[in-house]
């Protein structure tokens, strides 16, 4: 597994989007977000197709602080069985990955 991953989600409004994004970034589970939309889902749920319109949150992490991550997401995401999906980053200019890694770090206790 790649050490460095972006995670998707989608919430039904921006103001969701948003509170999601600075919870995680806040508590060093991200390094950073982007919130893109409206974007246009086409979906299967419970059975029925649909189509709707949601925000997509792109998160950047670690695979240290993913599990933290996705449980964050878990519990404070408005759906039920929300999507929380990581793929890896390959590669990425070494500033860049060296802050992801920096602006996960737990907290060092004072």
């Amino acid at each position: 597994m790649s050490h460095f991953l972006q995670v998707s989600t989608a919430t039904e409004t921006r103001e969701q989007a948003v509170r999601l994004a600075e919870s995680v970034v806040r508590g060093r589970l991200a390094a950073g977000a982007q919130i893109v939309g409206p974007v246009t889902s086409v979906f299967w749920h419970l059975g029925r197709f649909g189509t709707g319109e949601e925000w997509q949150l792109l998160l950047k992490t670690t695979a240290e602080r993913y599990p933290a991550l996705e449980a964050h997401l878990l519990k404070h995401h408005p759906w039920d069985k929300p999507e929380v999906a990581a793929v890896p980053i390959m590669a990425g200019s070494e500033a860049y990955l060296r802050w992801v890694e920096l602006s996960t770090e737990s907290p060092k206790p004072a």
